[in-house]
């Protein structure tokens, strides 16, 4: 049963961070089309200044702001990752350490098959038992149903 949590609480936390890496990617993209689209067009020395249709530049004020909420949204998003990374177990256990552990998880997986196959063999006995005792009844039941 430990094998089982321990794997079902790693799994949870992987989903996690795939996802979070997923969300962080969006993250940067929506970011980028943001840039991309909202910028003003600001003309290099001697050149004159290009426009874009498709382009809605957005004030200096607000440009800036939303580039800011951009920035901080992409750090927490990184944040977020990096504590998933350290909850997942053995992110800071040696290699020898982890070897040891995967070691005792396979030992005790061993012993809970063993018990399951000892339960499995007391069931069918058990059904064995269960079998000759109806038998026995309808033998006797069908002995009795002559006899009268």
């Amino acid at each position: 049963m430990l094998f089982h949590s321990t794997f079902s609480v790693m799994a949870d936390r992987l989903t996690q961070l795939q996802n979070a890496i997923d969300q962080l990617a969006v993250q940067f993209y929506s970011a980028l089309h943001y840039l991309d689209t909202h910028h003003d067009f600001v003309p290099l020395d001697g050149e004159a200044k290009v426009s874009d249709p498709q382009v809605t530049v957005d004030s200096e004020e607000v440009f800036e702001a939303t580039k800011i909420e951009l920035a901080r949204d992409i750090i927490t998003k990184t944040k977020q990752i990096d504590l998933l990374i350290s909850s997942l177990p053995g992110s800071s256990v040696s290699e020898a350490a982890q070897i040891d552990r995967v070691q005792a998880l396979e030992n005790e997986l061993q012993q809970a098959e063993a018990e399951r196959q000892e339960w499995l063999a007391r069931r069918d006995e058990l059904l064995g038992q269960c079998d000759q005792v109806i038998l026995q009844l309808a033998s006797r039941k069908k002995d009795i149903s002559a006899g009268l």
